[in-house]
């Protein structure tokens, strides 16, 4: 949401309350240290600032009531939650419950098409899917018209000068291009008139260059009009029209936060989150735009409060992760297929026949592509995802586990395809990693691989920096030495069990410590959601959130580093993100944020001037942690007309609680958690 100057004026007011943020913690720890021992309403405040995304209205009272201990200990089981209306919300998403075969079937990737172009691949039958498949020919055709008549305009320029020939061109091009849009805008004005049904129905009739225009439209409110009253796969197919890979891209994008906003199980979601962001993949790398849909839900969910050596396992053969850290292309020097690819190039007839003579298998088109030995994944295994940057592996432990996972490789990776070990890939000999003698394993070189993963998940160093890793997330961006040293060994004696871990942390007195108490502020992705959350707006669509994490550089799945996001307080603390989220705050509560509804009158329904309204969201939003600074700024601001909305002729009419919710959800106390 833009605002305009005059907006801007009580804005200000609210950002330099935020700016406390960058040098008031200290002053708060000291308020929180005069305090004692939290009471229960405290630890219920604490509990959901830490183990949830936010509290909702009403959760600090539903969770006193029901008990802080029994609560924590029903997150950690949350197969014994219900959670059947997040499902519901969920169901419009088909993708989500694709396969990855399935989804490149029906969201084709560009290569898919160029196969079809080049005649190597056929149509679908599916009218639907067949749709889709010849909206994406028809671009991929213009594409290459436009190619090659920038090569023939060029190679013509180059021998005499016909500029004005290539102006008529052009002005026939565009004459045509404005025609067929004109022609468009009226089949859209028909369109609108129809039932959901008949307006998909005689979309799919028209012509594919028509089809692939209407896509093109499906954006903003035009869109919105367009999809209204359709159900989730007319939808998807509507936008699939334009850009199929996206479709997949924007539901796993808006399924992350309406997972994070309406999940009753959020210990589960935001061990979800934290175990994708330790085990990061991008997702605009290739094929992983389809390959994370499964590796969320296949690969991480199971596993996030289980044993961390099942997760590193599953991650290790995730598709995913092999294509986003390039493991799926590594080929040992040694390997059968690198001595063949060896004797190909000598063979100057190009027979290739290798050292096995003729009868061997022809060369897989991966690692005909592969360079040799990719040592990617191998450091990141070591660096980010188990013994942490100071771990005490040399780069000689870097290749040789790199030779290790040779032949851990993806079957078609761009339809679909499956973890596949290719042992003709894999190196030969035994290899030594941190010390230890990884014997060759010639009847399955696969397990060599497992055996590198169990050695490296009881590491000691492993269970300290996956240890101090969750304490930073749930306890301090600094945690106690003493508390890890305890998680550390809990790790090690319950074999890497992560529920263990998490239980030894939440019964810990460095938990409990009032120190700790709203100190750790929050991400973007932690504010957005949790704005949503205690405001109780409603999401319908979710891109717009999408949208404003991106500018918040936050993106869902978006950090393109596999170290993954930040979770501590310096890399989102400064005065142009806190101006962006104060910006939101003010946009959420005032109903402009698209696809997000709330009534912030509800927020304070009884309240008949600025001051009670005030009282009544400082209560509601943040259960009446509010420091007498904030206070004092928000509540000099409830003269502004803005706030106050009063008229002469309408001297009682209520105040603007929505501008002074947002004020409040910008405010110091709410950006920590």
């Amino acid at each position: 949401m833009a605002l305009s100057f005059r907006d801007r004026r009580w804005l200000w007011a609210g950002v330099l309350v935020v700016a406390a943020l960058v040098g008031d913690s200290a002053l708060a720890r000291k308020k929180d240290r005069a305090v004692g021992s939290m009471d229960e309403q405290k630890r219920a405040v604490h509990v959901l600032n830490r183990l949830t995304f936010g509290a909702r209205s009403g959760d600090v009272e539903r969770v006193s009531q029901m008990g802080v201990d029994r609560w924590i200990e029903l997150q950690l089981h949350p197969d014994k939650i219900d959670d059947s209306a997040l499902q519901a919300r969920l169901s419009a998403f088909r993708t989500l419950r694709m396969n990855t075969r399935e989804i490149v079937e029906n969201f084709p990737n560009n290569q898919i098409i160029k196969q079809i172009a080049d005649g190597k691949a056929q149509l679908p039958r599916d009218p639907t899917q067949r749709a889709i498949y010849e909206a994406q020919l028809q671009r991929y055709e213009n594409k290459q018209d436009r190619k090659a008549q920038a090569g023939e305009n060029n190679a013509q320029n180059a021998k005499n000068d016909v500029a004005s020939d290539i102006l008529t061109q052009n002005d026939e091009e565009h004459s045509r291009q404005r025609e067929e849009n004109q022609a468009v805008n009226i089949k859209l004005v028909e369109l609108l008139d129809l039932p959901p049904d008949q307006r998909i129905k005689q979309i799919l009739e028209l012509s594919p260059e028509q089809r692939r225009v209407i896509g093109n439209r499906v954006k903003g409110p035009k869109g919105d009009a367009l999809m209204g009253g359709m159900n989730g796969q007319q939808k998807e197919t509507l936008q699939a029209l334009n850009n199929p890979e996206q479709v997949v891209v924007d539901e796993l994008m808006q399924a992350k936060l309406l997972r994070a906003v309406y999940s009753e199980r959020q210990l589960d979601e935001v061990m979800t989150d934290f175990w994708m962001n330790h085990f990061n993949i991008f997702i605009n790398k290739g094929a992983d735009r389809f390959l994370l849909t499964s590796y969320e839900r296949d690969v991480i969910r199971p596993h996030v409060l289980g044993k961390f050596e099942d997760l590193l396992v599953a991650t290790a053969q995730s598709p995913a992760m092999m294509f986003y850290l390039d493991n799926w292309l590594s080929v040992g020097p040694n390997s059968d297929i690198a001595q063949g690819i060896a004797a190909h190039a000598r063979d100057k007839h190009g027979r290739g026949h290798g050292p096995r003579g003729p009868g061997q298998r022809p060369i897989p088109k991966k690692a005909r592509q592969a360079s040799g030995l990719n040592e990617n994944y191998g450091r990141e295994l070591m660096e980010l995802h188990t013994l942490s940057v100071n771990g005490g592996y040399s780069q000689k432990d870097v290749t040789e586990v790199a030779k290790v996972f040779t032949g851990w490789t993806i079957e078609q990776p761009n339809k679909g395809g499956g973890f596949h070990f290719e042992p003709r890939m894999h190196e030969p000999g035994d290899k030594m990693v941190l010390g230890k003698r990884i014997k060759e394993n010639k009847e399955n070189g696969e397990k060599e691989g497992l055996e590198v993963l169990r050695l490296l998940a009881r590491n000691p160093k492993t269970a300290h920096f996956i240890s101090q890793k969750l304490a930073m997330r749930f306890v301090s961006d600094d945690p106690p030495a003493a508390l890890v040293d305890r998680m550390t060994q809990t790790f090690l004696k319950k074999n890497g069990d992560i529920r263990e871990v998490l239980r030894t942390m939440l019964t810990s007195p460095e938990f409990w410590s009032p120190d700790v108490y709203r100190a750790k502020v929050k991400t973007p992705f932690e504010f957005v959601v949790s704005a949503v959350r205690a405001s109780g707006a409603q999401v319908d669509d979710a891109r717009a959130l999408v949208g404003t994490l991106n500018n918040m550089g936050m993106l869902p799945y978006g950090m393109m580093p596999p170290t993954g996001y930040s979770m501590k307080a310096d890399a989102w603390v400064n005065s142009s993100a806190l101006l962006g989220r104060m910006n939101f705050a003010l946009g959420l509560t005032g109903g402009k944020v698209r696809g997000v509804s709330m009534d912030a009158k509800q927020l304070a329904p009884d309240a008949t001037d600025g001051q009670q309204a005030l009282a009544r969201l400082e209560g509601s939003l943040l259960a009446g942690d509010i420091s007498k600074q904030t206070h004092d700024t928000i509540s000099k601001q409830l003269e502004d007309p803005k706030i106050t909305q009063r008229r002469l002729d309408d001297p009682l009419r209520a105040p603007n609680v929505g501008a002074i919710a947002g004020l409040i959800l910008g405010s110091p106390e709410f950006q920590k958690r």
